[in-house]
C-alpha cells in the first residue's frame, strides 16, 4: 500500500513539473517582454539618472550633479507649477463634470444608447485631431468661441495665444476626452440596487437628498478610482501642450508642461541622464499624491456591504 502511495506522488510529482514547464514555456514571451522593454528600462533609467548619458554618450558617472541641476533650473520649476496648476484644476472639474453628464445620460429616455454613444465618441478622437479642432475653435480672430461670445458682448479673450489664458484653455479641451469616465460612472450607476431609491421614496426623499444621501455615497468607489487616474494621467499630460505650441511652451512657457520638458531635454538636447532624473521625480511625486488620496479615501469612500 504504501508503494502505491509513493508510486503515485512520484507520479503527481512528475506531472506537475511537466505542467509547470508548459506554463513556463507559455509565459516565456510576455516574461521576457516584461523584463526586456520594462525592467531592463526602469533599471538603466536609475542608472543613467547619476550620469551624463546622451544615448550618443554612454556618459560618465556624476552622482547628484543631475538632481541638483534640476532645482535650481528655472524651467523645470515651471513646468511642475503648470503641470501641477492643470492637476489641480482640471482633475475636479473632469470629475464634476463626468459626474453630472453621467446622472444625466443614466435617465431613462427614448435615444438613451444615441446620446451615451455621442457623448463616448470625442473620447476616440485621435489627439491631433482634437488639437485641430480647437485650434479652429479657440482662435482669437475668427474661431467660434468668441464668435459666440460676441453675440452676447463678451469680448472673446486670446486663449492659446495669451499666458494667462493658455492652462485654462488646456483644461476646457481636455474636458473633450471625458466620455472615457462617464461609461465608468454610468457602471457604477447601475451597480446601486434600486431598493434604497423606492425605499427613500416611500419616506418622501426629494430627489436631491435622494442624490446626497444615496448615489453620491454609494457612488464613491467610482469617483476614487477615477480620481487616481486622473490624478495620473493629468501629471503625465503630453500630447495637446506638445502639439498645441510646436514643442515649445509657448506662450511664455505657459503650455511647458514637466512630461514635455523632460522629452525635450531627453530626445530635443540627448540630456539622457537629465531626462532620467526628472522621471524619477516625477514618479515620487505621482507615488506622494497617490499615496495622500489612498490615505484619504478612508473618510470618505463608503464601499457597499462593508461595516
Amino acid at each position: 500500500m504504501e508503494e502505491e502511495i509513493a508510486l503515485l506522488q512520484a507520479k503527481k510529482s512528475k506531472f506537475e513539473r511537466k505542467m509547470l514547464l508548459y506554463g513556463v514555456l507559455f509565459t516565456a514571451p510576455w516574461i521576457l517582454g516584461l523584463l526586456l522593454f520594462h525592467a531592463y528600462p526602469l533599471i538603466m533609467s536609475i542608472y543613467y539618472s547619476f550620469t551624463t548619458y546622451s544615448i550618443l554618450d554612454p556618459g560618465q558617472w556624476v552622482g547628484l550633479e543631475n538632481y541638483q541641476t534640476l532645482f535650481k533650473d528655472d524651467i523645470f520649476w515651471i513646468s511642475i507649477y503648470n503641470t501641477l496648476f492643470f492637476t489641480f484644476f482640471f482633475v475636479p472639474i473632469s470629475l464634476m463634470f463626468g459626474i453630472g453628464l453621467a446622472l444625466i445620460l443614466n435617465v431613462k429616455i427614448r435615444g438613451q444608447g444615441f446620446y451615451r454613444t455621442m457623448f463616448f465618441m470625442p473620447s476616440l478622437v485621435p489627439p491631433i485631431a482634437t488639437t485641430i479642432i480647437w485650434l479652429w475653435l479657440l482662435n482669437p480672430q475668427f474661431g467660434l468661441v468668441n464668435h459666440w461670445l460676441e453675440q452676447i458682448g463678451i469680448p472673446g479673450p486670446a486663449w492659446l495665444g495669451s499666458e494667462h489664458w493658455s492652462k485654462p484653455s488646456l483644461i476646457l479641451m481636455s474636458l473633450w476626452g471625458v466620455g472615457q469616465s462617464i461609461v465608468i460612472y454610468l457602471a457604477g450607476l447601475q451597480d446601486i440596487p434600486q431598493d434604497y431609491y423606492d425605499a427613500a421614496e416611500v419616506d418622501g426623499a426629494s430627489l436631491l437628498r435622494r442624490l446626497r444621501h444615496i448615489t453620491l455615497p454609494l457612488l464613491t468607489p467610482v469617483i476614487f478610482f477615477n480620481l487616481i487616474m486622473g490624478t495620473i494621467g493629468a501629471l503625465q499630460n503630453f500630447v495637446l501642450p506638445y502639439t498645441l505650441s510646436n514643442g515649445q511652451g509657448t506662450p511664455a512657457n505657459s503650455m511647458m508642461f514637466y512630461v514635455m520638458y523632460l522629452y525635450t531635454n531627453g530626445f530635443g538636447y540627448l540630456k539622457m541622464g537629465y531626462a532620467s532624473a526628472m522621471a524619477w521625480i516625477l514618479f515620487l511625486i505621482v507615488v506622494l499624491l497617490t499615496a495622500l488620496i489612498f490615505i484619504s479615501q478612508k473618510r470618505w469612500v463608503y464601499y457597499q456591504g462593508k461595516d
